[in-house]
């Protein structure tokens, strides 16, 4: 029993920082996504491609894929300039953990084991502009499917960067019946090989 109070101690203390570490990554990725719209145009995107899929009439199909591409192509835009801007964070608040759990100062104990979030949000920029350009001459549908999965994957990061691996994947698979590992299937070959390369 003497040893019990010191563990718990420590599990305060463990759960204190960690919660710390949490809250100070949601602010500041916060700060600098509140200057956006993204979140809104990614739901005008993701809603309008259901819409657009679930019509039956041809006519007002090809009406909602031609409403959508300003959405795109804004979420394009945006998703660059909030990569530029959170570039010129300097030091190790970046490094994102790349261990299964969140454990506090992660990422300044275990440095080799986390990615740079200010790399992650450029490659999701890249990777959303790849598609929504569709110089690849994809059909509007696989487009949309594969739009989805680069704007998911984005979420992901950011949940990843914001909590953990385990939460970010748990929050997606609850939100969108979408496993972490089919997520990097659906997006573009670029992203996946970049993705997979920076995350490893």
């Amino acid at each position: 029993m003497e040893f019990l109070f010191p563990l718990l101690v420590l599990v305060a203390i463990f759960h204190v920082v960690k919660i710390r570490d949490q809250r100070r990554r949601i602010l500041l990725l916060g700060r600098y996504l509140q200057q956006y719209q993204i979140e809104k145009l990614m739901e005008t995107v993701l809603e309008g491609y259901l819409r657009a899929l679930g019509e039956k009439d041809e006519d007002r199909r090809q009406s909602i894929w031609r409403m959508l591409e300003d959405a795109e192509t804004r979420l394009s835009d945006q998703l660059q300039q909030l990569a530029k801007d959170f570039s010129q964070i300097w030091g190790d608040q970046v490094l994102v953990s790349t261990l299964p759990i969140a454990l506090p100062l992660a990422d300044k104990l275990a440095p080799q084991a986390t990615f740079d979030m200010r790399r992650a949000l450029q490659l999701h920029a890249d990777g959303v502009a790849q598609v929504a350009a569709n110089e690849a001459g994809r059909s509007e549908r696989d487009k949309a499917f594969m739009l989805t999965a680069e704007i998911l994957l984005f979420q992901h990061t950011c949940h990843w960067f914001c909590r953990s691996k385990t939460v970010a994947s748990a929050r997606m698979l609850a939100r969108h019946a979408t496993h972490y590992g089919q997520l990097l299937e659906a997006v573009s070959p670029v992203t996946r090989e970049a993705y997979r390369r920076l995350c490893r």
